[in-house]
């Protein structure tokens, strides 16, 4: 039999010095489905948000429509420390100019575009912090909370004194 290797690859987060930097914060959208095309489309021709004088839990509430069907969701920043990026295939061409590229092994990526901002929809339901979405930004503190570095002190106050169980 054939032994199995895995794909390696590459992503290339910085930009060449001749070239802008691109963001899109303010137009990255969350959707409540699936959609399956991957091309082009003139998205901002049909998908409006507009603010709404509508606020729940903090969050400002945006209305639009997909389809017909109406959308609530609110724009959102990032956690301090972290950015969002458009991702896309790398061109070789003839040189190849991916640190990892050998022999049939063409999976390098390259930075596209960076957001730090997002919008998120629902579908027949106000945002709310007790959304799954908004929730799971709640494993940024717990990440960072597991590979702090745990100082001498920190163990002292930490530990149970002997004879208080």
């Amino acid at each position: 039999m054939g032994e199995e290797r895995g794909t390696i690859g590459s992503i290339n987060l910085s930009r060449k010095d001749d070239e802008e930097e691109v963001n899109i914060s303010g137009h990255v959208h969350q959707l409540p489905c699936c959609i399956k095309f991957d091309g082009p489309c003139s998205v901002s021709h049909y998908f409006k948000p507009r603010p709404t004088e509508t606020e729940v839990d903090g969050l400002r509430v945006e209305e639009a429509y997909f389809r017909g069907r109406k959308l609530e969701g609110t724009t959102i920043s990032l956690p301090n420390g972290y950015s969002g990026f458009v991702l896309g295939k790398k061109s070789l061409g003839k040189r190849k100019s991916c640190d990892d590229a050998s022999e049939g092994n063409t999976n390098c990526w390259e930075m596209k575009a960076k957001f730090d901002k997002l919008a998120y929809w629902n579908h027949e339901s106000l945002p709310s912090k007790d959304d799954g979405f908004l929730r799971c930004f709640h494993w940024f503190a717990v990440a960072e909370a597991l590979h702090k570095p745990v100082k001498a002190e920190d163990l002292a106050t930490a530990s149970i004194a002997p004879g208080s169980i």
